[in-house]
């Protein structure tokens, strides 16, 4: 039984009874919900008063429905499967701290220790308890889930949000500088290849007029897979026409298109997105949309939050949206994270082999999810006689998933993508695949 005060999110809870704890009680949640109540913050649906013991069953059942989506995303139907089973990726704690407390779990760039889950403890300590102050302790908003100036660094925060609407708007010079000097700083904090630095070695310059033109160079540039009904159908064909223009790829998604974006516009434009998705055969996979490929690639999973992504809220398949996926009106569509029809390297091979005869002139491409593990796949996708490999991560995702299950689901795609790259190197494959 774990007696903790600093439980309180489902993540917390999944942990512990991932970690092998039969009872967990969050006595300091409990007691927050309470204290909330008799200043009347927390009101039923009808703004009716809750009594404290209905407050807590609430907060008990919400946590119940989280523990589930969470275990219902990797296919694990019941709590004694999931009761110590460890099935976690450890991202930025210390090899010390794994293994006296996670015996076992992957934990590749280490990370903090005791000394810092001590500090933390402390500071929220003084927090509570402040000293040479008669000011009432204000416990600050830690800004996990939104935005809180001071508090934790958010890749998209309202610098480099502002930043990109402005350049879209404007198109300044000075703006699209503004815009690059926020997004780079929010990067060095947020993700890992943003803690990386170029060396710079005077003697190995090359001549500029060796480096391709900025023309030829975004020709290899692709959006990510955004699907129609994620995206509203202006931004859709938007992003297509501009990577038409230069020469790049836009990525329908997993929503299928629209065939009559097929044609080209009157004034030389197109809609047409050069790499049609397919998400385990569904939502929209045609014979004609396969044909209007220049790539196809194979969702193998659900990459950017593995269990959320890929799902499309019953209130949003209406009309066309409806119509492209051959969906019933009113139902709502997910992906699962392992794709139904895809159970091993076999099925995978098969499902390449179908898709290259549909489309013999498109390039096959085959999503994988950064875990642990990812360079086998990476290097049974290559046998498979794939194109293209491209490693997902935890950034990007669907504005549907819960709050929940965003915060921490998937990996840095750097960590997939450098264990993909190293194993494919060690069996002698990185020649037949880009990655």
């Amino acid at each position: 039984m774990v007696h903790a005060g600093d439980a309180r999110e489902v993540h917390h809870m999944c942990v512990l009874i991932g970690y092998g704890a039969d009872v967990i009680c969050p006595y300091m949640a409990f007691e927050s919900l309470q204290l909330l109540n008799s200043e009347g913050k927390l009101l039923g649906p009808q703004g009716e008063a809750l009594s404290d013991t209905e407050i807590v069953k609430r907060y008990i059942k919400a946590c119940g429905k989280g523990i589930r989506k969470v275990m219902g995303k990797i296919g694990i139907c019941c709590v004694q499967s999931y009761k110590g089973a460890q099935i976690f990726e450890a991202v930025g704690v210390g090899k010390d701290l794994i293994d006296r407390c996670f015996r076992g779990t992957a934990s590749r760039i280490g990370g903090i220790g005791f000394p810092e889950i001590h500090r933390n403890i402390c500071k929220t300590h003084y927090l509570a308890w402040p000293k040479n102050t008669i000011k009432a302790p204000l416990l600050l908003n830690p800004g996990e889930f939104h935005y809180r100036h001071g508090s934790e660094a958010h890749y998209k925060d309202p610098a480099v949000i502002v930043g990109i609407q402005t350049v879209a708007r404007i198109n300044f010079r000075k703006a699209y500088e503004d815009y690059k000097k926020h997004s780079n700083a929010a990067s060095s904090k947020c993700t890992i290849r943003g803690m990386l630095k170029f060396k710079s070695d005077p003697s190995r310059t090359i001549k500029i007029e060796d480096v391709e033109p900025a023309a030829e160079i975004v020709k290899r540039f692709v959006t990510g897979a955004m699907s129609l009904g994620s995206i509203s159908k202006e931004s859709h064909e938007t992003l297509a026409i501009a990577m038409n223009r230069m020469g790049g790829k836009s990525n329908t998604g997993e929503g299928g298109e629209d065939p009559a974006r097929f044609k080209p516009m009157a004034n030389g434009d197109s809609k047409r997105s050069s790499i049609k998705q397919i998400a385990s055969g569904r939502f929209g996979v045609t014979s004609n949309y396969l044909s209007n490929a220049d790539e196809i690639q194979l969702k193998m999973a659900q990459g950017a939050k593995p269990g959320e992504g890929g799902e499309l809220p019953a209130t949003k398949v209406f009309g066309q949206i409806a119509k492209i996926r051959h969906a019933t009106e009113g139902v709502g569509l997910i992906s699962p994270p392992p794709h139904h029809d895809i159970y091993s390297i076999e099925d995978l091979a098969q499902l390449i082999h179908d898709a290259k005869n549909a489309s013999p002139q498109a390039r096959m491409s085959v999503k994988l999810v950064s875990e642990i593990g990812v360079g086998v796949v990476a290097a049974g996708v290559a046998k498979a006689k794939a194109d293209h490999i491209c490693v997902s991560g935890h950034d990007g995702g669907t504005g549907a998933a819960a709050w929940t299950g965003i915060k921490h689901a998937g990996l840095p795609w750097e960590l997939g993508l450098a264990e993909a790259q190293h194993t494919l190197v060690l069996n002698n494959l990185r020649s037949r695949v880009v990655v």
